[in-house]
């Protein structure tokens, strides 16, 4: 009898989580909506703890074959909207660990509010503005950003180690100063939660980020300790249930010790079924996510 009675006093700590985060305050951004009926998740195949923990059905068949032109490399064009390429721009700053090269897309001055996009190992900052791979998903978060007076950044990383953390965080402090009253996201992909997880525990950027989106990535135990844990920011993660890089195994543990550590803590998990490594690139919804993030209270 034990075993069922942890399991269900674990679901009702999920389920009170979820109802004290889900109600935002009156004063939030919220963002508008942008093609949310070709970007909403597919059918939900089961949930524990409301919107805490979902698994999505994932079908490659309909998620790429059907969605794209040409699978992988171009989505059909219903997906995009190409006016945003004229707030787009390709900058460099100059930092004291180096130049770092990132595009800019949306308001440099005043944001509203800032995302990041930190690619993994063979990425590129060009990959975060790809217009029409990962089905349109990076098209559509430019355009969430630009529509709603945010900024969107897509840096190249020197490195996933001390360095190319030192280098983010000197673009996001940049940033931060032209806009002092944006919220600051970031989501990385694959190895570029490396980089996440060095931000969240560093005393600059630990307490200025207010958020992390973790997309077919990788677990920190460090974050328990951080400054960023200790300030509760939100923290999602998306995963493909197949993925041979990062196991879904490891994740999902790793998301359950958060809120074993903190019941209350803001965080979700979000599972493609048979879903593989660049899945969550492709099928997370931005809006749902960031707006979600936005409603908690800082």
């Amino acid at each position: 009898m034990a075993r069922p009675l942890i399991h269900a006093v674990a679901v009702a700590l999920l389920f009170a989580a979820s109802v004290l985060f889900s109600a935002p305050p009156a004063s939030a951004l919220t963002l508008k909506p942008y093609k949310d009926d070709l970007f909403a998740y597919p059918a939900l195949l089961s949930s524990d703890g409301g919107e805490l923990y979902r698994v999505f059905d994932y079908r490659e068949l309909r998620d790429i074959n059907q969605r794209d032109q040409v699978p992988e490399k171009r989505v059909r064009a219903e997906y995009v909207s190409l006016g945003v390429r004229r707030v787009q721009r390709d900058l460099v700053l100059k930092s004291e660990t180096g130049n770092v090269r990132h595009y800019a897309v949306g308001r440099t001055e005043g944001a509203s509010v800032i995302v990041l996009y930190l690619h993994g190992q063979g990425g590129s900052r060009r990959q975060g503005v790809d217009d029409f791979t990962f089905g349109g998903n990076f098209n559509r978060i430019k355009n969430l950003m630009a529509d709603n007076g945010g900024l969107y950044l897509a840096p190249d990383l020197g490195d996933f180690g001390e360095r190319g953390a030192a280098q983010i965080a000197s673009l996001i402090g940049h940033y931060a100063q032209k806009s002092p009253k944006a919220r600051i996201f970031v989501a990385c992909g694959s190895m570029g939660g490396q980089v996440c997880w060095k931000l969240a525990q560093r005393k600059d950027t630990g307490a200025r980020i207010d958020g992390l989106l973790l997309l077919g990535s990788m677990w920190d135990e460090g974050f328990l300790s951080s400054t960023a844990f200790k300030r509760q920011i939100p923290v999602f993660f998306a995963q493909g249930s197949k993925d041979p890089v990062f196991p879904v195994g490891r994740q999902e543990a790793f998301f359950r010790s958060i809120l074993a550590r903190v019941p209350t803590y803001p965080t979700r998990f979000v599972r493609f079924e048979t879903g593989t490594h660049g899945t969550p690139i492709r099928m997370t919804d931005w809006r749902e996510t960031l707006n979600w993030m936005l409603s908690v209270k800082r």
